[in-house]
């Protein structure tokens, strides 16, 4: 194993900064957001937005280093700088808004990625204000250590989607793990009304919801957002809520009414045959999200 990934491992294991982060987390939940929370989420598009609009700050600073080496250039390096500070803004309010919902391990490293681009950001303020100044040679410099920052930064992003798993679809595996056709899950007495229970398809857990009017919904138990158990969730107007981190989901066809989850549940019709509840994979078409 790699000294640098031991010495992520040490920060994800860590509880030295617990404190800050929950002081931190509940901050950034209390703020009043309403929908527009969802929208930093990713929800209307179907995954987090961070990872795209860090694309701005990014690209704006690599090209200033780059433009930094042709001559007479100062003007356009400026100008990429201010773009870079300004698209900063937005790629931090979805970043902050995702680590508020994560996991310890990921919280931990979430912090140290998240100073990595302040520090970065700092850095560039300071470039462009010698620049401004006529102090053009401490602004490259300001701006190389800048982009050392970016780098550090970016590679603890990394560990966080592709290592940890932060902001991927936690429920994708589902299509891929059930068989097709009917499969009995259970008698129909043995799922009481109104309340979330949990059973088994080909080994992947479920969440049965049978209605009192005898409607039996099934969905994928794991929450795409971080595998809660939405079996243990609680039920609301036709939806079922995440009890981790309160993602919302329709009964009817598993579509995320409420974030943090940027994807659908996995969804199964049902039917009832000799007493038995019987379920098959709904393939997903083109749905509306309007909650029911």
């Amino acid at each position: 194993m790699g000294r640098v990934l031991r010495a992520v491992e040490r920060v994800e294991q860590s509880t030295v900064a617990d404190g800050l982060v929950s002081a931190v987390r509940g901050a950034v939940r209390g703020l009043p957001l309403g929908p527009v929370r969802d929208v930093l989420h990713g929800l209307p598009v179907g995954h987090p937005v961070h990872p795209l609009l860090v694309q701005v700050p990014i690209g704006a600073w690599l090209s200033a280093s780059v433009v930094d080496l042709l001559p007479g250039q100062r003007r356009a390096s400026q100008a990429l700088i201010a773009l870079g500070l300004a698209g900063a803004a937005p790629a931090a309010a979805a970043g902050w808004t995702d680590w508020a919902e994560l996991p310890p391990e990921q919280s931990r490293v979430g912090l140290v990625h998240a100073a990595a681009n302040l520090t970065a950001v700092s850095l560039y303020a300071a470039s462009l204000t010698a620049r401004l100044r006529g102090r053009h040679g401490k602004g490259r410099i300001l701006a190389l250590a800048g982009l050392t920052a970016v780098g550090a930064g970016g590679a603890l992003g990394g560990h966080l989607a592709y290592r940890q798993a932060a902001g991927a679809n936690h429920a994708e595996a589902v299509p891929h793990l059930v068989s097709p056709g009917w499969h009995r899950i259970g008698s129909v007495s043995g799922f009481p009304a109104g309340r979330p229970t949990r059973a088994a398809v080909d080994g992947v857990d479920v969440v049965v919801v049978r209605e009192g009017s005898g409607q039996v919904h099934v969905l994928a138990d794991r929450c795409a957002h971080m595998a809660g158990a939405l079996s243990d969730g609680e039920l609301s107007d036709g939806c079922i809520r995440c009890p981790w981190h309160g993602s919302v989901f329709r009964l009817s066809d598993g579509w995320n009414v409420r974030g943090p989850a940027t994807a659908p549940q996995p969804s199964f019709e049902t039917r009832i045959a000799d007493g038995q509840v019987e379920v098959r994979l709904r393939h997903r078409r083109h749905q509306g999200r309007a909650a029911t």
